[in-house]
């Protein structure tokens, strides 16, 4: 089966590995560079942020990704040489006042131990953060993933299995007959055929979409983030504190973000995010008011109305599918949601159930 995979971010590298590791002749298009879009941007939590706020079918979906990581992490190492350094440094979360609701979610995650701490556990965790706070919550098991060493990885390893990757094509035009696709035209007119069509241009699938008069309700949500440089392994732990994260890198890079903004499909940054930003860090941190940012950058993420991506047929083509709309959880979600697309595309028993992502049942979800 010949498959084209339109978005070349890591939902659909992803979607791509799955579909190519099952037999398929796979084409990835991008109308850009493959991976640079929300996906080099974002932070690599590989959990959804307070995860006790979000809906069963996120978190279903997020818990495959620690399994699927670990093997992906191997499998990517030994083929291209790159480390996507999953690191397993776990996250204080700073933010007490719904403690009880996360440690009562927590309960039922077997592969989750939290616990509340008092000022003095907090900075045996991590003796970095501001005295100013008095408890917070230790999620041990939660990682993160370097996800542009994870971008990188994965278009080295595809095209070694012979997957195409076709960079600066933009679809803007689709043919269509007796619904269903029969080819994709490019911004140069060239026509791009195969026997089935995946949609995973994250904040831009909705505007695709529409080409074929399909509503898919995904918008772009801005976000911003800024880049510390301290000695490696200063700081041992992510931290969270009303939204605002920082992560970690191996060798001392620290990731803060990230700002929350509906501007559309504008990905400027500005000096008001930075100081929101380095203010919040410092906050957190206050060591770090001492420490160079080297970086700034903004990505779009791709927001559906319920949180819940959208990932399987498309209404009313038999041959599109949509993988779409996984908002600020794109990396801890892209393992599970390519591997589930990949199993209903085959028309095998997906490894979790897959009815919550379906267009059928967000519809009704929404009215």
């Amino acid at each position: 089966m010949q498959v084209l995979v339109i978005g070349g971010g890591v939902i659909g590298l992803l979607s791509a590995l799955e579909l190519s590791q099952a037999g398929c002749q796979v084409t990835v298009m991008d109308k850009a560079q493959h991976g640079r879009a929300a996906s080099w941007a974002g932070g690599g939590i590989l959990s959804p942020l307070y995860p006790w706020r979000y809906t069963q079918p996120v978190n279903q979906l997020a818990s495959l990704a620690p399994m699927l990581y670990s093997t992906l992490a191997i499998e990517l190492l030994e083929t291209t040489k790159i480390d996507i350094e999953v690191s397993r440094c776990g996250m204080l979360i700073l933010d007490t006042e719904d403690h009880r609701d996360a440690l009562s979610w927590h309960l039922h995650q077997p592969l989750q131990n939290p616990k509340l701490l008092d000022h003095d556990g907090l900075k045996q965790i991590n003796p970095r953060i501001n005295n100013e706070f008095s408890q917070g919550l230790w999620c041990p098991s939660t990682a993160n993933v370097r996800n542009p060493h994870l971008v990188k990885a994965l278009i080295r390893y595809l095209e070694k299995r012979g997957v195409k990757l076709l960079r600066d094509t933009e679809a803007v035009r689709f043919d269509q007959h007796h619904q269903q696709i029969s080819a994709v035209i490019d911004q140069r007119g060239q026509r791009h055929t195969a026997d089935q069509y995946v949609m995973a241009s994250g904040a831009w699938s909705g505007q695709l979409a529409a080409l074929l008069n399909v509503d898919l309700p995904v918008q772009p949500i801005k976000g911003q983030m800024i880049l510390y440089k301290a000695p490696a392994r200063w700081l041992s732990s992510m931290v969270m504190y009303r939204g605002v994260y920082l992560i970690p890198r191996m060798d001392g890079h620290i990731l803060c973000g990230s700002t929350i903004e509906n501007t559309g499909f504008d990905d400027q940054i500005d000096q008001a995010a930075q100081q929101h930003l380095s203010q919040a860090a410092q906050q957190i941190v206050p060591e770090l008011a001492k420490m160079p940012i080297r970086d700034q950058w903004a990505g779009l993420r791709p927001a559906a109305p319920n949180g819940i991506p959208y990932i399987g047929r498309a209404p009313n083509i038999s041959n599109l599918w949509v993988n779409a709309g996984h908002f600020r959880n794109g990396i801890v979600l892209a393992p599970g949601a390519a591997r589930i697309l990949r199993e209903q595309m085959l028309g095998q028993t997906t490894t979790i159930p897959s009815a919550a992502y379906q267009f059928s049942h967000q519809l009704v979800e929404q009215d």
